[in-house]
């Protein structure tokens, strides 16, 4: 799941300095809009910390804005089911404009994944696109998270929805070849994937995608390369392990 934290914390805080709140935190001496975004990078790199800090902060006036870092913390530190309650009650009780409370649900859609809970995260995001229909990020979310409980029906409605909106989207296409291969509709799957790989020729899991297609076709020498650049283009990432374990399935079977 991909919607842009940095884009939510700019709507966030630009809310939250207004009116009653404004003069509040102008009478502290602590930047809070600084503090905001230097807790919300701790929260990355050092959850624990970044927790402990949110919470000192929070007291000396930090407000909504601390009460997220604080979630975000809790999600560093894989406590994703209290992350997304904590990211909900503040989405609900947050007197912001709908796009940030629709980016707060996002956020606690992303710790209900890591919990393994995709049904939550639907209904989460079904509540967030309410507030944000046309939000095309939030179209993909819920995508994931119907995919996640095998529902890809549901997941190509919601990413044909996304590319309507914009389809210059690489991700898009992609996750909608994925959806379209598990529905066993082979052809389908293969024009959004070049589609996704015309609009980005290395995209990872682009290139991951069109090699497990082309292994469906039994062309086992075009998945071989697509595979092989994929672990050339971003050895590190989640696609390159998968690639590997796709070569090393695919040589046992080939007797390789």
């Amino acid at each position: 799941m991909r919607t842009s934290l940095a884009l939510l914390s700019n709507l966030f805080f630009a809310a939250v300095l207004t009116g009653t709140a404004a003069k509040e935190l102008a009478a502290k001496e602590i930047d809070h809009p600084t503090q905001y975004y230097a807790c919300m990078a701790l929260a990355k790199s050092s959850p624990q910390e970044a927790f402990d800090t949110a919470l000192n902060w929070r007291d000396l006036g930090g407000g909504d804005a601390a009460d997220h870092c604080v979630a975000a913390a809790l999600i560093g530190l894989r406590q994703y089911v209290e992350a997304a309650g904590r990211l909900e009650k503040l989405a609900e009780r947050a007197k912001q404009k709908p796009g940030v409370r629709a980016g707060l649900l996002a956020h606690a859609a992303q710790a209900w994944i890591l919990a393994e809970n995709p049904n939550r995260a639907e209904a989460v995001l079904t509540a967030a696109l309410k507030l944000s229909p046309d939000d095309g990020n939030l179209l993909i979310d819920r995508a994931q998270a119907r995919g996640g409980q095998k529902n890809f029906t549901g997941a190509v409605e919601d990413l044909s929805r996304a590319i309507t909106l914009e389809d210059r989207r690489a991700d898009a296409f992609v996750f909608r070849a994925s959806a379209y291969r598990m529905l066993d509709k082979l052809e389908l799957a293969l024009a959004d994937i070049e589609r996704a790989l015309a609009l980005q020729p290395s995209h990872p899991d682009g290139l991951l995608e069109r090699g497990n297609l082309r292994r469906l076709r039994q062309d086992d020498d075009g998945a071989r390369r697509d595979w092989l650049n994929v672990i050339r283009n971003d050895p590190g990432g989640a696609a390159a392990d998968a690639a590997r374990r796709n070569l090393e399935s695919m040589d046992v079977k080939t007797g390789r």
